[in-house]
């Protein structure tokens, strides 16, 4: 966040605030971030309020709350804070997960459950959680067909007597 410079003349500051605005739109934020921070931008630069809720189609009480936090905060306060949640297993514990489940002959979506609870005190909230680490270990729940080469013999030579 910059500090802004000594300077009693309102010009000064607002270019000053337009310059740092513009910083943040360029930077290519969040999409929540710029439509802040273009918001903000068109009040100093001396939109009304309406003219800013038409164009970026948001409400008044957007635009006063989020000129508040600037005016408060500065461009930081424009910024998101809540940026998702970590998941429960972090990289090394993932991969040692998958490379667990690389080593077994027999893979089942229990012994999956139970091996991630006892090892890392983990349980994740939907299956698919599950199904992702068997798909990154490259394992299917597709069973694979026996390759008969006689049955297709067979189909062969009676395409061609059909044929014939």
């Amino acid at each position: 966040m910059n500090v802004m410079p000594e300077s009693d003349s309102y010009f000064s500051n607002t270019n000053f605030l337009v310059k740092e605005l513009t910083q943040l739109i360029q930077s290519n934020p969040h999409p929540r971030e710029l439509k802040r921070a273009l918001a903000v931008k068109m009040v100093i630069q001396n939109y009304t309020y309406f003219e800013i809720r038409d164009v970026l189609q948001v409400s008044v009480g957007f635009i006063s709350k989020w000129k508040q936090m600037f005016d408060e905060q500065g461009v930081g306060g424009l910024m998101l804070k809540y940026h998702g949640k970590t998941g429960y297993l972090d990289a090394k514990q993932r991969q040692a997960a998958i490379n667990w489940l690389k080593q077994k002959d027999c893979w089942k979506l229990l012994d999956l459950q139970q091996h991630l609870e006892d090892s890392y005190n983990v349980v994740f909230a939907s299956k698919q959680s599950y199904y992702d680490l068997f798909k990154e270990a490259d394992i299917s729940g597709k069973k694979k067909r026996k390759n008969d080469s006689q049955r297709s013999l067979k189909l062969v030579k009676k395409k061609e007597e059909v044929a014939s």
